[in-house]
């Protein structure tokens, strides 16, 4: 499986079926280990981080989950490459800035992503399509069990698994969750809500993780601890913030359409006349013009069967995507001029927006649960 591959075809997390959709575009669970006795990747020498790459990453493409699996050096990604991974959510930023000694392992579905020798010597990753942390946990549980049965992890009795960053101590756990929060946006409520989640210990991040902006009013929510705490617990308590976070959603996106129908529609159609004939197109003007379509196919405005096309154009337009599709260097000027003829392109059999099917926000309750555990 090649970088091709990938670009080429949806990641089964990127298609918005998983439970709650509309609101979660995907769910995340992230293991640390390190190898016992073995220096941290940011300790050890470049023959230190090649011996222990040697050790993990044979292990790792012989799991059934990984057959015909994309399975690369960093090294011998450019950085172009590496890039396109971190757009997709495969690779952290940090990772990508890897070289010799460091690899990245994922299955075709671009579920199941495994960093070697990150910030430590094992990143597991699964990522699944809407609110689905039970699930995602369970792959990445079953992936860490046969790992540990072929590799000796650090492991102490009283503070859990040991990892390079105190924070991630004991369960070596990170759980989140990818929301498009339009509603809580367009009706300024969202300070409210970061800073309620920020005071349950939970934190509260952009598109890419620590440090980035929040584009196309997608946030990511996340537990911080992992000490102390069973990984069952910590889901437990995630889902249950997230699912009064979706309830907030609901109730901002119905108050808009009772007290501020016209600025909403006209939001949409905005959106959708920018996106339609714009010649150029900045990343982060596209990404916030095409979550407001993205809220126009929830509310009704435009048909479900366009949900998939504005879900691709999301990665579809990122820097890297773009470079990729063209198999040539582009300045930013350039860049921004393709975005938008993508953009234009796809949207050509996009009808207009009809504000009169527009239908209210259905209840909580009426969207579909996740699956019974």
């Amino acid at each position: 499986m090649r970088i091709q591959s990938i670009i080429s075809s949806t990641g089964e997390w990127l298609r918005g079926e998983g439970p709650h959709h509309q609101i979660v575009v995907s769910s995340r669970v992230r293991l640390a280990r390190n190898l016992r006795n073995r220096a941290f990747p940011g300790w050890a020498k470049k023959a230190e981080r090649t011996a222990v790459l040697e050790m993990i990453k044979p292990r790792v493409e012989e799991l059934p989950e990984m057959q015909e699996s994309f399975s690369e050096l960093l090294q011998d990604l450019s950085a172009l490459d590496k890039q396109v991974l971190v757009e997709r959510h495969l690779i952290s930023r940090e990772h990508a800035a890897k070289s010799t000694g460091s690899a990245v392992v994922m299955n075709r579905k671009q579920t199941l992503s495994i960093m070697v020798n990150e910030e430590d010597h094992l990143r597991m990753q699964s990522i699944r399509s809407g609110l689905q942390l039970r699930q995602a946990f369970k792959l990445a549980d079953k992936i860490d069990t046969a790992l540990e049965g072929k590799l000796d992890f650090a492991y102490d009795p009283k503070l859990g698994y040991l990892t390079a960053c105190p924070t991630n101590v004991g369960t070596g756990m990170r759980a989140s969750a990818m929301l498009h929060l339009p509603g809580l946006v367009l009706s300024e409520l969202i300070n409210q809500v970061i800073q309620a989640v920020n005071k349950i210990g939970l934190a509260v991040r952009g598109l890419y993780g620590e440090g980035t902006e929040a584009m196309g009013n997608l946030f990511q929510i996340s537990n911080q601890t992992t000490l102390g705490e069973k990984e069952d617990e910590i889901i437990g308590r995630l889902s249950k913030v997230i699912e009064t976070i979706i309830e907030k959603e609901h109730d901002a996106r119905q108050v808009l359409m009772q007290k501020k129908p016209n600025t909403l529609w006209d939001q949409i159609g905005r959106a959708y006349g920018l996106l339609t004939y714009s010649h150029a197109m900045t990343s982060k003007e596209a990404l916030n013009l095409l979550s407001v379509m993205k809220l126009g196919i929830d509310l009704g405005a435009f048909p479900e069967d366009k949900r998939l096309p504005i879900d691709e154009l999301f990665i579809a337009t990122q820097p890297a995507h773009l470079q990729k599709s063209t198999q040539q260097k582009l300045n930013a000027e350039e860049r921004d001029h393709f975005r938008a003829q993508i953009i234009r392109d796809r949207l050509k059999s996009f009808p207009k927006p009809d504000m009169s099917k527009v239908a209210r926000e259905p209840a909580t309750g009426d969207e579909s649960a996740p699956p019974k555990q």
